[in-house]
């Protein structure tokens, strides 16, 4: 087979390729990055949260003011294993711990702000 002179030396003058060998990774890299920044964006702080919320609840004891997950402003009357007993107003009522949202430090906490 005799090929033209001129395709000849169009093939002679193209440069070798070698074969990319760092493909993929740099395919992955993106997704890596992007994988590492939810992470510390957002899971790292809500398992901190949930930790020191924890905490919080392991530590109530009687005679603390709290405010539940519906809203309920109470003192704790008592606390046994998984519930605790809360007054409000006239009212008593049993719920479990892990219905306390927070722990009030502060009465003005519950004013409201005009």
């Amino acid at each position: 087979m005799i090929l033209n002179p001129m395709l000849q030396t169009i093939i002679a003058q193209a440069p070798a390729q070698a074969p990319d060998q760092s493909g993929g990774f740099q395919m992955f890299l993106p997704m890596i990055l992007m994988i590492v920044i939810f992470y510390f964006l957002l899971i790292r702080p809500q398992t901190k949260r949930e930790k020191d919320r924890k905490k919080m609840v392991e530590a109530l004891k009687s005679g603390d003011s709290v405010v539940t997950r519906g809203g309920v402003v109470g003192t704790i009357q008592s606390v046994k294993a998984d519930t605790v007993t809360i007054r409000s107003l006239e009212s008593k009522f049993e719920l479990e711990k892990y219905s306390v949202e927070r722990q009030i430090t502060d009465k003005s906490e519950l004013k409201e702000t005009k």
